[in-house]
């Protein structure tokens, strides 16, 4: 018989085993996006039976394991300065998102066709929305181009990262020149042409 005092205990244990396996998810399918469930299960700690008994499909731990990673990226970007120039703070944002946008690149390639787009988008809304802000302060300050819709310019940003992800992860694209060569990129993009 359970009592008051063992039914805390469980339910500790349990989010640290939920905690371990998203951890070993992220870990493991930043990695590789195909990573076997038996592998993510091994390298949390536990059993297939204790990592089905949270998750009731790899869709589902895809899905929170992209979550973690926006929460955690969240964490991150929240932390740089983006006061001062548009430009300038675009290029703080970016440089020092970069290793959390290649992690996202290889999950979100394994929640092709097991997360819902629309979850996906939603998990993504509020970067989207920080990109946004950076951009509309550079059109008032008159540094970046207006001349295009706002939702093409947001996404032009999202494809720019996401390729030189995939760049880096294939190996055409050395890590140590990742910042700087998608800070370019967008600056160049977003710039506005001068008369």
């Amino acid at each position: 018989m359970s009592t008051a005092a063992t039914r805390p205990r469980r339910r500790a244990d349990a989010e640290r085993s939920v905690a371990r396996i998203v951890a070993a998810a992220r870990e493991c399918m930043g990695r590789d996006p195909e990573a076997r469930i038996d592998d993510i299960a091994k390298a949390a700690g536990v059993g297939r039976m204790t990592l089905y008994g949270h998750f009731r499909n790899r869709g589902e731990l895809v899905e929170a394991a992209l979550a973690d990673a926006m929460r955690a990226g969240q964490e991150t970007l929240s932390a740089v300065d983006l006061s001062g120039d548009a430009r300038d703070a675009l290029a703080r944002l970016l440089e020092s998102s970069w290793y959390l946008v290649a992690e996202s690149t290889a999950l979100l390639q394994a929640a092709q066709g097991v997360v819902p787009p629309e979850r996906i988008r939603q998990l993504h809304a509020d970067p989207a929305e920080r990109v946004e802000q950076l951009i509309c302060r550079g059109q008032d300050d008159g540094v970046f181009r207006t001349d295009l819709p706002m939702n093409w310019l947001v996404s032009a940003v999202h494809y720019l990262l996401k390729g030189a992800a995939e760049e880096q992860r294939t190996g055409r694209l050395d890590a140590s020149d990742a910042a700087h060569v998608v800070t370019a990129s967008v600056q160049s993009v977003l710039a506005r042409e001068t008369p």
